[in-house]
């Protein structure tokens, strides 16, 4: 049987200061009384277990080997494949395992969408990889810590228009934050997860050195933007495995050790939503407010909208407006007007100057002034070469001006900026909702009807057929659609 562990956690200090978070109603959880931790034993036998032991090469167990063993190691694991053969190569490396299921969801308000626990079947999964090699499996229950810490400050973004990413502050605040401090004194040497990222930690002769976040041999599936966030004394802590094979060893892997999940689909989406749409999410803890969104270079009315949170810059899907494609490139977030474009991707219109407060560096001195480096503004492959100039906030904060050497479309305040030198990650900060005079131009008649209090003057939406042809409502009769 499975015991649920419910954490008793203090009051955390917030890693990113961005204001007071919302109150929110207790969400439902287990009545069961707080437990310490405590290692529970799987249902599989020893024998079980020694039938399962698969031979690997070196460099399959390389990142989990930390250079010595046997470790004491927490590994976090979903239920998916990534974080169970993240387990299975540790176990392999010949540390001492415990597995830990986080239960972080919010579906709790949704739960009339489905007739069985939302998260039952990552919990079976988790259970059944663990029980083959006869890891313990416990359940810490960490929702109210991730409603307090990542949702409620998502909520607030998205009020003031910004596009928090809830994965850089899930792996800042609960993952490596909460549930770190909550077995900070159960003698576990590192915790591991199934991040695709490779951490390198100082030799026993120099431990005063820094560990480091480099990529992933997985570029593609590479993380450390994710992790970008952390504090040095958060990044000393982990191990990732799976830092030093790529996505499709992982599959074959899974597939030699006979895993249950071998053939599951990779999650999508915020962890947190599930099966949730992301605005049923917003319209359900933030709601609607009927707005109009306009042509960037006209101001032409084309429509409306249900609040301009539900948006982000570069957005393409969801306007359901004629004539498309459609990009959003600027919101009015005062007047509730969302701006829209066909010309997004015109070379006229491009940022590549943006500035960057909250830092973080894995080391205390970050990067120098001027100094050339790569930069990811966004979870992909692909790296601009950029320029930093340190600066100062209106509140005598550090902050950095970063210049691109090719331009992007789609910077959007609120997200994270990551900084690489070669192969290693330095940090990340937040991007500022300030631009330089590259950024979209809205042209003053769109700026002027934003500012109307009495936008039914508008009267009908202006109905674009195509790129050569508007069509305006009083003409509409004359034009006839086969």
């Amino acid at each position: 049987m499975l015991r649920v562990v419910v954490s008793t956690l203090p009051a955390l200090r917030p890693l990113l200061r961005r204001g007071p978070l919302l109150n929110h109603k207790p969400l439902l959880r287990s009545r069961l009384q707080p437990w310490p931790f405590r290692a529970l034993s799987s249902s599989a036998s020893p024998a079980a277990a020694a039938s399962e032991v698969v031979a690997f090469e070196e460099h399959l167990t390389r990142c989990a080997a930390a250079g010595r063993a046997p470790l004491r190691v927490a590994v976090l694991v979903s239920g998916g494949v990534d974080s169970s053969v993240a387990l299975r190569l540790l176990h392999a490396a010949g540390h001492h395992c415990t597995a830990f299921y986080l239960k972080i969801w919010f579906q709790e308000d949704f739960r009339n969408f489905w007739s069985e626990c939302p998260w039952d079947e990552d919990l079976k999964y988790a259970q059944a990889v663990c029980d083959k090699i006869d890891v313990p499996l416990e359940v810490v229950h960490l929702s109210d810590e991730y409603w307090n810490h990542v949702v409620s400050h998502m909520i607030n973004e998205y009020r003031c228009g910004r596009t928090p990413n809830p994965d850089v502050l899930c792996n800042t605040r609960i993952k490596f934050g909460a549930f770190l401090e909550a077995i900070e004194n159960l003698g576990f040497d590192y915790i591991a997860s199934g991040h695709y990222a490779h951490v390198v930690h100082p030799s026993a002769e120099n431990t005063e050195a820094p560990s480091v976040l480099q990529l992933s041999k997985d570029k593609v599936k590479d993380q450390t933007y994710f992790l970008s966030h952390l504090s040095q004394s958060q990044l000393r802590r982990l191990l990732f495995p799976l830092g030093c094979i790529t996505k499709d060893e992982v599959r074959r892997l899974a597939t030699q050790m006979g895993l249950p999940n071998q053939g599951r689909k990779d999650s999508q989406g915020i962890c947190f939503l599930g099966k949730v749409k992301f605005s049923e999410f917003v319209e359900r803890h933030i709601g609607e407010m009927e707005g109009i969104i306009l042509e960037a270079e006209s101001g032409d009315y084309l429509g409306k909208h249900r609040g301009f949170w539900f948006y982000t810059i570069g957005q393409r899907q969801g306007l359901r407006l004629p004539g498309g494609p459609w990009y959003v490139v600027e919101k009015d977030v005062q007047n509730n007007v969302v701006f829209v474009s066909r010309n997004y991707y015109s070379l006229d219109k491009r940022r590549r100057t943006f500035r960057v407060g909250s830092l973080n560096w894995f080391d205390n001195s970050g990067p120098g002034n001027n100094e050339q480096l790569k930069c990811k503004v966004r979870h992909s492959p692909e790296f601009h070469d950029c320029t930093l100039i340190k600066e100062h906030t209106e509140e005598n904060e550090d902050a950095l001006v970063v210049h691109l050497s090719e331009d992007d479309q789609g910077l959007a305040g609120g997200q994270f900026a990551a900084f690489y030198s070669e192969n290693s990650c330095l940090g990340s900060g937040i991007i500022l909702d300030s631009w330089d005079k590259m950024s979209f131009p809205v042209c003053s008649r769109a700026l002027e009807i934003a500012k109307l209090e009495d936008k039914s003057s508008l009267g009908k939406p202006v109905r674009i057929l195509n790129l050569e042809h508007v069509v305006k409502p009083e003409k509409q009769e004359e034009i006839k659609v086969a």
